[in-house]
């Protein structure tokens, strides 16, 4: 299973992919073409930014050397933050200037899959406006017919990942999602 999604990705093509949160339509995220599918299959707006996703920290810093002194939240966090470099433009949407990044608690084969590819491009795996899905029948037919791998990671939270932005002075929570805001900006303060 898991080197039939790891092939999946590597190839191009989209996959299912249980996250800390809801259910995650998963591309590489290091292929334009890749993440351009994504989003014509999920109906996404391509100037709408995409999580980068990583199973570590170290992923990240791999990747985006130039963010090894900004805070990093593991959990159900998407942390926008500068992008200096511009790496990864068509994740940004038209935000060259900031990414959105993503380390949630992965588990079981969810997170052997994400190690072994080391980055993902994550949006939920819904329709625009649609439900967040909690299980894996949740997702529309359409998009789970246009996946090449999906993992069942069973139910899950279904509550997206709560949004920060930390490119101004103070952060700003963008969007209330699994953790309350207040909570987020607690935890943020402490790391």
């Amino acid at each position: 299973m898991i080197e039939r999604v790891v092939r999946a990705i590597r190839s191009g093509r989209p996959v299912l992919l249980p996250t800390d949160t809801v259910y995650g339509l998963c591309a590489d995220a290091g292929s334009e073409q890749a993440v351009r599918g994504l989003y014509r299959l999920k109906g996404r707006a391509e100037l709408q930014p995409t999580a980068l996703v990583a199973a570590s920290v170290e992923a990240v810093h791999t990747a985006l050397p130039e963010l090894r002194s900004l805070p990093l939240l593991r959990g159900p966090y998407t942390l926008i933050l500068p992008n200096p470099e511009r790496r990864f433009p068509w994740l940004t949407g038209d935000r060259t200037e900031t990414i959105g990044i993503r380390v949630p608690e992965l588990v079981g084969d969810a997170r052997a899959v994400v190690d072994e590819v080391g980055l993902v491009a994550a949006t939920s795996a819904n329709l625009p406006g649609g439900t967040d899905p909690r299980l894996l029948d949740d997702v529309p037919d359409e998009i789970r017919a246009g996946c090449a791998a999906e993992i069942d990671g069973g139910e899950l939270p279904g509550r997206p990942s709560t949004v920060i932005d930390l490119t101004g002075g103070d952060p700003v929570v963008l969007r209330e999602g699994a953790i309350a805001a207040d909570e987020a900006l607690r935890r943020l303060s402490a790391a």
